[in-house]
C-alpha cells in the first residue's frame, strides 16, 4: 500500500501572537476560524504559532526569521487599493508593486516577524485586464502561460 498524506496547512512561527494577530487581521482582513491561544488558523487554513510555545515541541532547537526563502501568497484584483492601503498601515515592502514577467501585478512585504506576504492580481483578473489593453486571448495565453480556455473564462468572469 502507497502512503499517502494529506495537506492541512502551512504554520508560521511568530514571536509575538497578538502582534502578528493583529497584522493579518487588520492588514489583509482574515478571520481567525480556529483560536488556541499559542495556536490560531485563518480563514484559508493557515496558522500561526507562538514562537516559545512551537520551540519546546521541536525541543528547543533554534527558530530562525527573515531568511526570505518562504512567501504566504494572496490573490486581490484591485492591485491599486491594496497598495494604497499598504501604505497607510506602514508595512515594510519586500519590493513596490511591480509586474511579473506573465504581467501579473504584486507586490510583495514582509509581517511582524519578517514572513514574506504576496498579494497579486488573480491570474483570471490579470486575462480579463490584459483583453482590456486590447490583446487576444492567444496573446494572453502565451504572455501568462495560461491555456486559452483559462484565459477565455477568466475574461467572462469579468465581463459579467
Amino acid at each position: 500500500m502507497e502512503t499517502k498524506v494529506k495537506f492541512i496547512s502551512p504554520l508560521l512561527v511568530v514571536a509575538d501572537m497578538q502582534r502578528a494577530r493583529r497584522f493579518y487581521e487588520t492588514v489583509l482582513g482574515l478571520n481567525v476560524i480556529v483560536d488556541f491561544g499559542e495556536n490560531i488558523t485563518f480563514e484559508g487554513n493557515f496558522a500561526l504559532h507562538q514562537q516559545t510555545h512551537f520551540q519546546s515541541l521541536i525541543d528547543g532547537k533554534e527558530i530562525k526569521s527573515g531568511g526570505n526563502d518562504f512567501e504566504l501568497y494572496f490573490d486581490y484584483d484591485d492591485m491599486d487599493d491594496i497598495n494604497i492601503h499598504l501604505n497607510n498601515n506602514q508595512v515594510e515592502l519586500v519590493h513596490p508593486m511591480r509586474e511579473q514577467p506573465w504581467r501579473q501585478r504584486v507586490v510583495r512585504f514582509y509581517d511582524p516577524d519578517r514572513h514574506i506576504i504576496e498579494i497579486g492580481e488573480s491570474m483570471e483578473f490579470l486575462c480579463y485586464r490584459l483583453h482590456r489593453e486590447g490583446l487576444s486571448p492567444k496573446v494572453i495565453s502565451q504572455t501568462t502561460m495560461m491555456p486559452e480556455p483559462f484565459v477565455k473564462a477568466g475574461i467572462e468572469k469579468y465581463l459579467q
